[in-house]
């Protein structure tokens, strides 16, 4: 180009110039499209009111709530100090947990000591497990497991199924140096307790086993876990299913590859050969995102999960998690997410149910272990699931 408009002379070469420019014009030109301006949502909220009904309740001469009514838990130590409010101590808590603050950092907005803010963490999660683990961990009863099918198989496509079984890790910066070793494995490098849970497609977690040390994987976890035991001992609730014209009488999680070939365990293919394969894989990959959906959930939520947990004791971590669990459920039920819903007259059926089959029960719980590991029901079950998808 250059030796082109050094072998012209000096009026060629301007308008050579300018067509040049208008060529570039016309290939640049893009078609204008007019911006739809977006409107902002404006709330009317009545803040004038607010802020006098606030003035009224608490502030005013004859207040709605007297001081008295938030006093009376209030303690006094030996020298006749009052001792941290029950506000103060909720804020430490909540604060630990959302937004993974360590204990230290609340000394400056609550004037509150690391040990404090430790125990206010540990006794928070006691009282939560103690109130609402019976409501917020349950067992599905026949109501649930109706539910559960009915939902998944129009979600996913999956007849039976009950939800996706997986583990993950939580990283232990505080473990002690002679429990490394039994906390390490050698593809992470640090200690670690690992998770099981069972997560449906609302991400209720519906089992968790959290007191594995890291060294192991997931088969390790999951043959000490209690997963399988109500089942084993005969005392879930019936769950028969219909699949290409064969009966099963157990309902099955979808698990990755690490797994065994179980009847109530179902898996992809590592190499699909044909096309119904190939579509079953792709289905069954994408429903078992479930449980994957819902430990980004918790670690989104609660971000101390996120981080390594700063905690002594296994007990206090194993403490800290189920209360995650907990509240993560109660979550889901107070935003109406949860599939599920808690019926005490339900519960309350199930409950007799559950001791009338305790008292029925006959069979050895070796047998129904073999059913459980059966091979060939899982192979039988997996074509059936390929026909049927």
């Amino acid at each position: 180009m250059a030796s082109y408009l050094l072998a012209c002379d000096s009026d060629s070469v301007d308008v050579r110039i300018i067509q040049l420019i208008q060529e570039l014009d016309e290939e640049s030109e893009v078609e204008f499209v007019p911006r739809i301006p977006r409107v902002r949502g404006y709330i009317p909220r009545n803040r004038e009111s607010a802020a006098q009904r606030l003035w009224n309740d608490y502030f005013a001469d004859v207040p709605v709530y007297p001081a008295k009514k938030f006093k009376r838990r209030e303690r006094y130590d030996a020298l006749g100090r009052q001792s941290f409010t029950t506000l103060q101590k909720c804020t430490s808590v909540i604060r630990q947990l959302a937004y993974g603050l360590s204990p230290d950092a609340l000394d400056e907005y609550l004037h509150m000591s690391e040990k404090i803010s430790v125990l206010c963490l540990d006794n928070f999660c006691k009282c939560i497990i103690d109130l609402y683990k019976s409501r917020y961990m349950r067992s599905p009863t026949t109501i649930d497991v109706a539910r559960l099918y009915s939902a998944h198989e129009e979600k996913h496509g999956f007849k039976g199924m009950l939800s996706s079984i997986d583990c993950m890790q939580w990283e232990w910066k505080n473990c002690p140096v002679a429990y490394k070793g039994q906390y390490t494995r050698s593809d992470h490098k640090k200690p670690m307790i690992m998770l099981e849970a069972v997560a449906s497609y609302d991400l209720w977690i519906w089992h968790a086993f959290f007191v594995m040390t890291g060294s192991n994987n997931d088969i390790n976890v999951m043959n000490q876990s209690p997963v399988f035991d109500a089942l084993k001992k005969g005392i879930t609730p019936s769950a028969p299913f219909e699949v290409n014209g064969h009966q099963y009488t157990k309902g099955y999680y979808l698990a990755d590859g690490i797994y065994p070939d179980w009847a109530t365990l179902i898996k992809g293919m590592s190499c699909p050969t044909d096309e119904p394969r190939i579509k079953f894989t792709r289905f069954q990959a994408s429903a078992r995102k479930d449980k994957e959906r819902a430990f980004g959930v918790l670690q989104g939520r609660f971000h101390i999960l996120s981080q390594p947990s700063r905690t002594l004791k296994v007990n206090q971590m194993r403490r800290v998690m189920e209360c995650y669990l907990i509240l993560h459920n109660m979550i889901l039920e107070d935003n109406d997410f949860a599939l599920c819903k808690w019926e005490e007259r339900f519960i309350t059926e199930e409950r007799a149910n559950r001791a009338q089959r305790v008292r029925n029960r006959g069979r050895d719980q070796d047998v129904v272990t073999r059913e459980i590991r059966d091979r060939a029901v899982h192979d039988q079950l997996t074509e059936d699931l390929i026909e049927h998808i």
